[in-house]
């Protein structure tokens, strides 16, 4: 019996080798905007090369690291055929959360899976991380996009990132700086960010609500507002860190967890906050969203942010110099509790979380109308 050979094998079990080098052409310009004189060997390499001797200067450098998804949100994206926002989703899940430490973040990778690479679609991911990466002082050093033909459907795929950053070691903000009195500075998100979204698409499903529907208080269609990317945080955090070293002593980036949840991460064991919900209104896509589900918003302070993408614990005396400055850096920012440390009856607080057995958190009073 005669056999017949394939010009490309690869192909004929549903990997395109042509496509995926056509997707790196589309994004290599956005991605080597990224690089400056640290990045050394220029763009496609086995390995991104980042020269650290700027590290050199510090006296104790540590190393930050991160890596992180974007869920479900990514569903969103594929049914709209919208792709250039994932990008920033991922982006802020990552790098925002190298900053949390005080880290400044230095490089960047990321990785695409698919059912099959379409280079226009995978360019547009990797172009939305490339500008983000752009904004936050990152530089995008190496990535891998992998078509996984029969595990993905054709239109299926999911990204993830990892960064690495640097900040001194005494430098670090976390639990340890935290004090009594300290002030708990809430700072606004531009809507649901990149969390809670399995949540998101059930209370769509049952209330058969289509991501094409228009919705006044959305300002557009349901699609528009749940893709809406998440705000980036690190270069206003690090300008205020730098400007005032002594005023911020820890961050929180609220994601995953919720709202009290992820403050209790950053306080010590034994300081508690109550977080007054009358000084802020959550915005419409949490309010329509929660009435779509007949839920009350305060059921879902575990899940979604609400309207606060990220907490600072701020010295008492920096507080009005904190809040002015990331508001005028674009951050809406606002005061929402003191710590306090000491006994105190913890019923109805949230108590550490992440295997962290941290501060305890509970949220008081009523949303602002």
């Amino acid at each position: 019996m005669a056999t017949t050979t394939s010009s490309d094998p690869y192909a004929d079990a549903g990997v395109d080798t042509t496509a995926g080098d056509l997707a790196v052409e589309l994004m290599k310009s956005a991605v080597s905007r990224t690089h400056g004189a640290d990045v050394l060997g220029g763009f496609g390499g086995f390995a991104g090369l980042y020269d650290v001797s700027a590290l050199r200067s510090f006296t104790r450098p540590l190393l930050a690291t991160s890596t992180d998804g974007v869920g479900t949100k990514v569903a969103i994206a594929q049914a709209l055929d919208i792709h250039d926002t994932i990008g920033q989703d991922l982006v802020g899940m990552v790098v925002d959360d190298i900053v949390v430490v005080g880290a400044k973040p230095l490089f960047m990778t990321d990785y695409i899976a698919c059912g099959k690479v379409v280079p226009e679609r995978i360019a547009a991911i990797v172009t939305g991380i490339a500008n983000a990466c752009a904004a936050t002082g990152t530089a995008l050093v190496g990535g891998e996009t992998a078509e996984h033909p029969g595990l993905l459907g054709e239109h299926d795929y999911d990204v993830a990132g990892a960064a690495v950053g640097a900040v001194e070691a005494d430098a670090v903000l976390g639990p340890d700086k935290v004090r009594h009195g300290d002030v708990v500075v809430a700072i606004s998100s531009s809507g649901l960010h990149s969390n809670g979204f399995s949540l998101v698409r059930h209370i769509l499903q049952r209330r058969g609500v289509a991501f094409t529907d228009d919705v006044p208080e959305f300002g557009g269609t349901v699609g528009t507002a749940l893709l809406e990317p998440t705000r980036l945080y690190t270069t206003p955090l690090l300008r205020v860190i730098d400007e005032a070293p002594d005023a911020v002593h820890a961050l929180s980036h609220v994601t995953g967890g919720g709202i009290a949840a992820n403050l209790a991460r950053v306080l010590p064991t034994g300081a508690w906050v109550e977080v007054d919900r009358s000084s802020w209104s959550p915005q419409p896509v949490f309010r329509i969203l929660a009435d779509w589900g007949g839920l009350a918003l305060e059921a879902t302070e575990g899940t979604w942010n609400l309207g606060v993408g990220f907490f600072a614990v701020v010295a008492q005396d920096a507080a009005s110099t904190v809040t002015h400055a990331l508001t005028a850096a674009g951050l809406p920012a606002w005061v929402v509790g003191r710590v306090t440390v000491g006994t105190h009856d913890l019923d109805g607080f949230v108590q550490g979380a992440k295997g962290i057995d941290g501060g305890a958190v509970r949220l008081v009073g009523s949303y602002a109308g």
